[in-house]
């Protein structure tokens, strides 16, 4: 029994011996560890001396005022860069230094006078934050005055749905002759969909307004080749029509962000006035039961007459590479603007609408039959694979407008 006792005050006598060894070595490691912290904050917090041949000092404080939309901008602190933790060990081999001073050292030295030194942080003014600012992706801004008319729309394609919302928001710096007047934009989706959505501006002025949202429906695979076509018109109150311009789209790689809103400068229309070649009417009707496509050359101005054999037109129907048929009017002679109401058909399934053309030519024939025909000018009418602006339009309203004749005058262009 008396052995055990002696056991048991032996372990607790060593437990302890132990435990306050043990707290003494922990108080020995957080005190040295405070008292490194300690030297590094006060060799951090040391501001170095500005040598004697260095700029003056600006001592300045630290308060600035700026207002909410400020940021108070700021210059650093500049001084010559020293080892201030070990100056003081080597004092003497610093002024050995610096009278072994080198030749690029004293021109360094140079370069630093009339700079500006500071002990503190310097205040210069403050940065703008309206100028930097960047314009959310949903947010309309409009152009700045005197560029081209601009249209201004978003894109988004639902493919829960299969369906492409196309929103217009406004036009931009419209010319100062449609102020007046109703501002229409006709969209259609090419080469598929045919049949033309239409939005109305709810103003006038130099920036109308739609904020109309149009659907086509589409599917995924087809609205990845497809171009959207935006037409701009301006209706006076007579309900005469003038064609303001046209934005074609190409959707490929376009339907990454929703809502993204896009500006896009429309491209000029032609007005009616005569060309330098001359321009040529054309009235064109399609009926898809009798797979017919009727053409009729009405009259030309302003032609360029070379001779004066007199003046013919020469009307073709393409499909792709290959001329299906070739038709050539009588010859009008001796007049500069010629009246030809020349009438014919062809016939053309509905499938080949949208890769046939018209190839129009007004010649003029050389009196040796041995010559080929002078040429005065040419025109296509098609669908987006062959023509764009007008031409495309009057092709494009042919189809639409099924067994009604549809005119318009074209500008004659040189050969292509």
């Amino acid at each position: 029994m008396t052995d055990q006792v002696l056991l048991l005050a032996v372990g607790l006598s060593v437990g302890l011996l132990l435990l306050v060894v043990l707290m003494i070595l922990t108080m020995c490691c957080l005190r040295m560890k405070k008292k490194k912290q300690g030297q590094y904050q006060e060799l951090i917090s040391t501001v170095p001396s500005v040598p004697s041949h260095s700029a003056p000092v600006i001592p300045v404080s630290q308060g600035v005022s700026a207002r909410p939309d400020e940021i108070p901008f700021s210059l650093p602190p500049r001084f010559i860069p020293q080892i201030t933790g070990f100056v003081r060990d080597d004092e003497n081999k610093e002024n050995e230094n610096e009278k072994g001073m080198t030749a690029d050292t004293q021109r360094d030295i140079l370069a630093h006078r009339g700079s500006l030194s500071v002990r503190s942080w310097y205040p210069v003014g403050s940065v703008l934050t309206g100028l930097y600012s960047v314009t959310p992706l949903n947010e309309v801004v409009p152009p700045p005055l005197g560029m081209a008319t601009r249209l201004c729309f978003s894109v988004e394609y639902r493919h829960s749905s299969e369906q492409l919302v196309v929103s217009l928001l406004r036009l931009g710096n419209l010319l100062p002759q449609f102020h007046s007047n109703l501002t229409l934009v006709e969209l259609r989706l090419l080469p598929d969909d045919r049949r033309p959505r239409q939005a109305k501006a709810r103003g006038t002025g130099p920036d109308p307004e739609f904020n109309d949202c149009l659907i086509f429906q589409v599917s995924a695979v087809c609205v990845l080749r497809s171009t959207l076509t935006m037409c701009v018109l301006s209706v006076e109150k007579d309900a005469k029509r003038h064609a303001v311009g046209r934005v074609l789209f190409p959707l490929e790689g376009e339907l990454g962000q929703a809502g993204r809103v896009l500006w896009r400068d429309l491209d000029p229309e032609e007005e009616t006035q005569c060309s330098e070649l001359g321009d040529v009417q054309i009235s064109l009707s399609y009926s898809s039961s009798l797979q017919r496509l009727s053409v009729v050359v009405l009259r030309a101005r302003g032609l360029q007459l070379v001779t004066e054999a007199g003046v013919c037109v020469q009307v073709s129907l393409q499909i792709h590479t290959q001329m299906v048929k070739t038709m050539r009017s009588c010859v009008m002679k001796g007049e500069q603007d010629p009246i030809f109401n020349y009438r014919m058909t062809f016939k053309l399934r509905p499938q080949h609408l949208d890769d046939a053309c018209l190839r129009f030519q007004l010649q003029q024939p050389n009196d040796s039959c041995s010559d080929s025909p002078a040429l005065l000018g040419v025109l296509v009418l098609g669908p987006f694979m062959y023509a764009r602006g007008l031409q495309l339009q009057h092709w494009m309203d042919m189809i639409n407008k099924a067994q009604e004749p549809v005119k318009l005058w074209h500008r004659l262009s040189t050969a292509i």
